[in-house]
């Protein structure tokens, strides 16, 4: 006698919007980060609203061509600005869709796992679009106006972001007690991965660094204190956008350099001078924190200063200048 399975779930969790908040919480309850759980949303979310339009509003109704139909969708789907959405943001979306519906699976919300055969698009090994020269990230610096205490605060945000190359989200959550002067290094808590570590912060940020936090941030915590390093006129933290705003503000507006990026541009061009400066890949890895080598290795093909120096000294025009000024002779 043949016995038919029915897979058991809570009654009360049947739609996908309720069952993707169930999954939420489920990450929640592993103490993924608030940064990371956002991410998640905002990825999947569009995916359950694009459905509920169609009429799909339970995930036993997925199929592996409805799947389909969204990938097209998205690979057709143009942005407010006319551009398509990059393929890393289409592979990423299907990913943690995949990822969403192993999980539903496992707790026995679907029979079988539709997304579980779903072909990713392949992702275009991209260098960093842009970075900024040494030359450049001075001239960057040198534009803010450190006349003005905001001025100052971002001449250091921006001293940081170069010396130590960490994220956007690692410096809004650095805290006054992250910061060893004696040591010359700052503690990065919870980065990426939820992974805490020590990076290496050098003297020349550290003293712009000295400056705001004699001059400029006790001004700031008057009435309110976050606990933060760097923190807003009101005393809280400074927000992602915020940061992002006043670091692509700096390059464009105020050093009137053509550069797209913010804050991730610093970090893709610290890389880039300390590996044209000869520095091992290994230690930019754990300075950048990257999990895998492969993510640091994207920097050698960008990095051309050592490449140069190759070129300069092997070219052929080199090997003739110098057979000639071995025979006196001259070049035609």
């Amino acid at each position: 006698m043949t016995q038919t399975i029915v897979a058991t779930r809570p009654a009360h969790l049947t739609t996908l919007r309720q069952q993707l908040e169930a999954y939420l919480d489920c990450l929640t309850a592993r103490h993924y980060s608030v940064w990371t759980l956002t991410g998640y949303q905002e990825r999947l979310l569009p995916f359950v609203n694009w459905c509920e339009a169609r009429g799909v509003m339970s995930a036993p109704q997925v199929s592996p061509p409805l799947l389909e139909s969204y990938q097209s969708w998205l690979r057709a789907y143009r942005k407010a600005d006319g551009n398509p959405l990059a393929v890393s943001t289409q592979s990423k979306r299907l990913s943690d869709l995949r990822v969403w519906f192993r999980w539903l699976r496992q707790r026995q919300y679907i029979l079988y796992n539709p997304a579980e055969e779903l072909v990713l698009p392949r992702r275009d090994k991209r260098l960093p679009a842009q970075v900024l020269s040494e030359d450049e990230t001075q001239t960057v610096l040198q534009a803010i106006d450190i006349n003005r205490p905001t001025g100052l605060r971002n001449r250091a945000i921006l001293e940081v972001l170069w010396s130590s190359g960490i994220r956007r989200m690692e410096l809004s959550n650095l805290r006054l007690s992250d910061i060893d002067f004696g040591r010359g290094v700052l503690l990065v808590r919870q980065g990426k991965g939820r992974k805490d570590r020590v990076v290496p912060i050098g003297e020349q940020a550290l003293h712009w660094l000295q400056r705001y936090l004699d001059r400029v941030r006790p001004r700031l915590a008057h009435r309110h204190d976050s606990g933060h390093l760097f923190i807003t006129l009101n005393g809280r933290q400074m927000s992602r956008d915020r940061l992002t705003h006043l670091t692509g503000a700096s390059i464009r507006q105020k050093a009137q350099l053509e550069k797209a990026g913010a804050c991730h541009l610093f970090r893709h061009s610290m890389a880039t001078q300390m590996l044209d400066n000869g520095a091992d890949t290994r230690h930019i890895q754990a300075i950048l924190g990257h999990t895998s080598l492969e993510t640091t290795q994207i920097y050698t093909r960008v990095a051309i200063g050592h490449l140069k120096k190759v070129h300069e000294q092997t070219r052929w025009e080199k090997a003739v200048e110098k057979k000639a000024a071995k025979s006196g002779g001259k070049l035609r």
